[in-house]
């Protein structure tokens, strides 16, 4: 039997995300983001192609570091304008009966009992259909704006990231025990103080004494996802991550990623196949591969190479605007986000790169490989993908929403459905259980030892 395909449809509550300059297509909807119908839309597409999940991207600060300022942000509309990602999450709920929605917070800036909080309160409202993509922070704009006179430094994010998961370990599998609201009308008790334990944490970053605010919701913990591909992210994914994401664009290459995160989750003390990795995909597909090839031809005139720069200029750390646009790049120690310079530099090395030819190659992919062909040429290279790379999935990107999702879902579902790789039904009510467990966290997660401090009384009350 084939191996399923899980799908995650990836977007951000913005204009331009992972391709430059697109927004101007006439079939474009990207302006469209600060629109609820444009969402509920979304969702409901996502879910009439059996999708996983809808996968949300973020950034917590504007991208200035190309020429030293925002402008070529804006007028690309690169992540600004750019909306909160948990706003949206009720509204898509309401229209879907099982699609996921897995939303990217930053560990580095948010305080982990409030996001408790908001996550067990979403995981309520969808009814277990909730994940979290944990993030850390690297944009100096993110910190200047945010109350702090520069970044953590990258490995110090992750410390921080780190306590921050043992609080909200705390908060969602140790304060509530599952039967702590008992709502004994004769009695007048709604919830047992016994079955209620405070969090009690004492660390370094933080400091949270008391009980969590939320009882226990249908996963407890939502599903947890990380992008991290630094030695720091992957360590951090391998301890933690139920899904992890990559950006990468060749299958052998990412296989060498894959191999060493399951062997980093075995060494953890989880199972291999604990974590289900999934690489972005940007798919241009249409009825014949020349149809697809022409349909490329149309996308590629509005690509902005400047904008594409500015992007990657803040994501690296690095301003492109300040050296030649043909000069190779080399690795280095850059405060940005350090795997992804890794995927230019060292993971691939037979590839000669330059400002010029980062911009070029990104220009409608953003991330990972652009597939382009009749729904069977897709499906045979995403096949091949899932062999080659040993992944679990994709994250499918939207260049032109309103068009590249809409063309994935009416072309390339039916045939990978066809194929037996991607599913017509859903298995199971949560988010986790399309993972193909529990609704719960399983006890080789490090989560699960907080589970140990729920209060001894699990009877009925005397």
């Amino acid at each position: 039997m084939a191996k399923r395909m899980r799908l995650n449809g990836l977007r951000q509550n913005t204009v331009g995300h992972t391709a430059m300059g697109l927004w101007r297509h006439p079939r474009s909807q990207a302006h469209l983001y600060r629109t609820l119908k444009h969402w509920t839309d979304t969702a409901r597409l996502l879910e009439h192609g059996a999708f996983d999940a809808l996968f949300i991207a973020d950034a917590l600060g504007p991208l200035d570091v190309y020429q030293g300022q925002v402008d070529a942000a804006l007028r690309d509309g690169i992540q600004s304008p750019c909306g909160d990602p948990l706003m949206l999450v009720s509204a898509m709920a309401a229209v879907t009966r099982r699609l996921g929605f897995a939303v990217t917070v930053s560990t580095t800036y948010t305080q982990p009992y409030a996001l408790a909080r908001t996550l067990n309160t979403l995981d309520h409202l969808t009814q277990g259909r909730i994940g979290w993509n944990i993030v850390t922070s690297a944009l100096d704009s993110a910190a200047r704006n945010l109350g702090h006179d520069q970044p953590l430094e990258h490995d110090q994010r992750y410390e921080r990231a780190e306590e921050f998961m043992d609080v909200v370990y705390a908060a969602w599998e140790g304060s509530w025990a599952d039967n702590a609201v008992v709502m004994d009308r004769a009695a007048g008790m709604f919830a047992d103080p016994a079955r209620v334990q405070p969090i009690a944490h004492q660390g370094h970053y933080f400091s949270v004494p008391d009980i969590a605010l939320g009882e226990p919701s249908p996963q407890r913990t939502p599903v947890l996802f990380q992008a991290g591909s630094s030695g720091a992210g992957q360590r951090f994914a391998a301890r933690h991550a139920e899904g992890v994401f990559l950006s990468s664009y060749d299958p052998a290459i990412t296989r060498g990623l894959v191999d060493a995160l399951r062997a980093q989750a075995v060494q953890q003390g989880r199972d291999a196949d604990a974590l289900k990795i999934f690489n972005i995909v940007t798919v241009i597909t249409a009825p014949t591969d020349a149809e697809a090839q022409a349909k490329l031809h149309d996308l590629q005139q509005y690509a902005s190479v400047q904008g594409s720069l500015a992007r990657y200029s803040a994501l690296l750390g690095l301003d492109f605007a300040a050296m030649p646009a043909d000069q190779p790049l080399a690795y280095s120690e850059t405060p940005g986000i350090r795997g992804l310079l890794e995927v230019f530099t060292r993971l691939d090395p037979a590839r000669t790169w330059t400002p010029r030819a980062i911009a070029e190659f990104v220009a409608i992919g953003g991330g990972g490989p652009v597939i382009v062909g009749s729904p069977a040429t897709v499906a045979d290279e995403l096949e091949r993908w899932m062999q080659v790379a040993d992944i679990d999935g994709f994250n499918v990107a939207d260049p032109v929403p309103g068009l590249t999702l809409v063309d994935f879902v009416d072309l390339v579902v039916p045939e990978l459905q066809r194929r037996g790789r991607v599913w017509t039904d859903y298995a199971g009510a949560t988010l986790r259980e399309h993972f193909g467990s529990g609704p719960r966290l399983g006890d080789k997660h490090p989560a699960a030892r907080y589970r140990q401090r729920l209060p001894a009384t699990t009877g009925p009350l005397p």
